[in-house]
């Protein structure tokens, strides 16, 4: 594969590639603590960034609480004050731009139909959405700041219709009705040009414009050969061109432009990785593009009137996300995380020239120096074909100290494991069990064909590629080759339960974690918000009417006779996209082939968990069985 790109001309690299564990790590014995999932959840997660008109403070997320929900920082002193409680996960969306009025949104037990609400000044909040099953999304403000827009599926529950809201009166507008899965991506600064996306395939997609003062038809801007994707990024804020990016052509996303008035493309930028995001601030004196650079995000900012690279103060080791501007642009706040470090949120001030770190989310109790960073590393599958992943070696493993290995897969189809801070993995970590993050074939990030490779092949070729991630594992002298084990969340979940029962000799124990296990139960019922991508997934998994016999057989619940390594299985009781029923059956299957499996419920969870006290007991739960099934098990050899 690709090493990561230099620096370009012109541009600034906001991001490090994650270190291998020092050598002083390898040489300790042991952690100097034994950690509990409670210390390592203590870590504070946050997320978004909104600045308040006056800008001395920003709208984020957090969990502190155990839940997450909307918090107020204060720029100044760093404090944060709660917005929103209760017991429902609750995202912050955003200040209104001339007063402090917030919006945010809420599900209810993880069931994915997201409300947008509102809260006035004096606490006052008000759902904005009108239905119980209606789903709404907020999609951005108009340049001008005097109204908003939303995307809402209450008149049709399989597509999104745009609207937009006035500040004043709070009324919404229908500016499209979406009637076909052409998928509102961004409106204009001048409101007259609305971007549209059309999902075909998980591999192939297409992008629309329409002209809302002429009105008319959408029109086709993408004619390409073959299977590419194109994504709308930003519109310019004259409102001449439109930003998108597309590995037509290539192997890799570009980041291009469109004139709206001639119907032009052109080059804009290029890396031998994906081109992920590209923004620009509020005035569009500055653009932001990233990229996806062997699972590490790198942000590059320029003056887009100079191509001059934005300085800053040198920044810790690490990954950053969530760069943006204030509305004066005067302000940049963005995250910075890696493995061993939250992310953490830090503000530079372009007119004095500080950088502040506003937050310190590492949980004091914590050591850095008993956490591991990942190293990128790539093994050959059985094909010749490379496969990537990033390997966590923990802390005194050794050739005279073997430990118990995990292969971690990740979700999808078509995820990506990346360099992070992860208090799951850590907690494994810290409690001697190595984690390999596999990107098996399928996974983004490694180019368009790479992606493609597992279409239509689940439950083999990708199958394989983690099987063989095992065979990779055996090479290192620190890995008892005899305790290695399988671990994954909802497509990874799959992949868990497809070794087990494809290949049951292959792993010691599983653990699935919100998994499929019926492929034709969750094509037959996919959400329908989920409509406009529908037919992609089909073009990937199957179809349930005519591929019924090719999705039972790559299904593992219908093969649970052949499972005879211990399984874990944690489920959400209201999760809209693996129904209980699958881990339902599969629990019985097993059991009632004398197999040995565990099974976890959590009745107020989805796909996923949102709630620390759930992410505790099931973690809890993993720990004891893996110490029971995996490290207190004999070595094969």
């Amino acid at each position: 594969m690709k090493r990561p790109h230099p620096i370009l001309a012109g541009a600034l690299l906001l991001a490090t590639a994650c270190s291998a564990p020092g050598t002083d790590q390898k040489a300790r014995t042991a952690p100097s603590k034994t950690y509990t999932m409670e210390q390592l959840l203590g870590n504070v997660s946050i997320s978004g960034g909104s600045f308040n008109p006056d800008e001395t403070k920003l709208l984020v997320t957090s969990n502190e609480t155990g839940v997450f929900n909307v918090h107020e920082l204060d720029i100044a002193t760093g404090k944060r004050t709660p917005v929103t409680g209760g017991d429902d996960t609750t995202f912050a969306v955003a200040y209104f731009p001339h007063d402090e009025r917030i919006l945010f949104t809420r599900d209810t037990g993880g069931n994915e139909i997201h409300h947008l609400y509102l809260r006035e000044p004096d606490g006052t909040v008000r759902d904005l959405t009108r239905g119980e099953e209606t789903r709404e999304g907020f999609a951005g403000f108009a340049h001008d700041g005097t109204s908003f827009y939303t995307v809402n599926n209450g008149r049709d529950r399989r597509f999104g219709d745009l609207y937009e809201w006035d500040l004043e009166t709070l009324e919404p507008r229908m500016v499209y009705r979406n009637e076909s899965g052409l998928d509102p991506a961004g409106v204009s600064p001048d409101r007259r040009w609305l971007a549209l996306r059309k999902t075909n395939t998980t591999n192939d997609s297409d992008l629309y414009v329409l002209d809302l003062k002429k009105g008319g038809e959408p029109v086709l801007i993408s004619e390409h050969e073959g299977q590419a994707t194109f994504s709308p990024e930003d519109f310019s804020v004259d409102g001449r061109w439109l930003y998108y990016t597309t590995n037509a052509g290539g192997e890799f996303a570009a980041l291009k432009r469109y004139n709206l008035e001639t119907g032009e493309h052109e080059p804009v930028f290029a890396a031998e990785w994906d081109v992920t995001f590209a923004s620009f601030s509020h005035d569009g004196t500055y653009r932001i593009i990233g990229t996806n650079e062997d699972g590490s995000t790198v942000v590059r900012i320029t003056r887009t009137d100079t191509g001059e690279e934005l300085q800053l103060p040198e920044l810790p080791p690490g990954t950053v996300s969530g760069a943006g501007f204030s509305r004066s642009e005067r302000f940049l706040r963005f995250y910075v995380s890696s493995d061993t470090m939250p992310r953490d949120l830090f503000l530079y001030d372009l007119q004095s020239g500080e950088l502040r770190r506003l937050t310190h989310n590492l949980n004091p109790e914590v050591e850095p120096a008993d956490l591991v960073e990942s190293t990128s590393v790539r093994f050959t599958a059985r094909d010749g074909l490379e496969i990537p992943g990033f390997l966590y070696r923990p802390i005194g493993a050794s050739a005279d100290r073997k430990v118990p290995v995990l292969v971690w897969v990740h979700g999808g189809p078509g995820g990506q494991s990346r360099p992070g801070f992860s208090a799951e993995r850590q907690f494994l970590l810290n409690h001697g069990y190595a984690i390999f993050a596999v990107n098996n074939r399928g996974s983004s990030g490694y180019g368009k064909s790479f992606l493609a490779a597992d279409d239509r092949r689940h439950g083999r070729e990708p199958l394989w590629d983690c099987v063989d991630a095992r065979g990779y594992l055996e090479t290192l002298d620190w890995v008892d080759p005899g305790r290695i084990g399988i671990l994954g969340g909802s497509y990874g979940g799959y992949m868990v339960l497809a070794a087990l029962a494809f290949e049951p000799e292959a792993f010691e124990v599983g653990v699935d974690i919100f998994g499929v296990a019926n492929w034709v139960r969750t094509l037959e019922n996919i959400p329908p918000w989920w409509e406009s991508f529908r037919l992609a997934l089909y073009q990937e998994m199957g179809d349930p009417e005519t591929d019924a016999r090719m999705l039972h057989d790559i299904s593992p619940v219908f093969h649970a006779d052949r499972i005879v390594r211990p399984l874990i299985i944690l489920q959400g009781a209201n999760d809209p996209r693996v129904l209980k029923a699958e881990s339902d059956d599969m629990v019985k299957a097993i059991r009632d082939n004398g197999g040995v499996v565990e099974y976890v419920v959590f009745d107020d969870e989805g796909h996923g968990f949102t709630k620390n006290a759930n992410r505790i007991r099931g973690w809890n739960a993993i720990l004891s069985f893996l110490d029971t099934h995996l490290k207190g098990e004999p070595a094969r050899g």
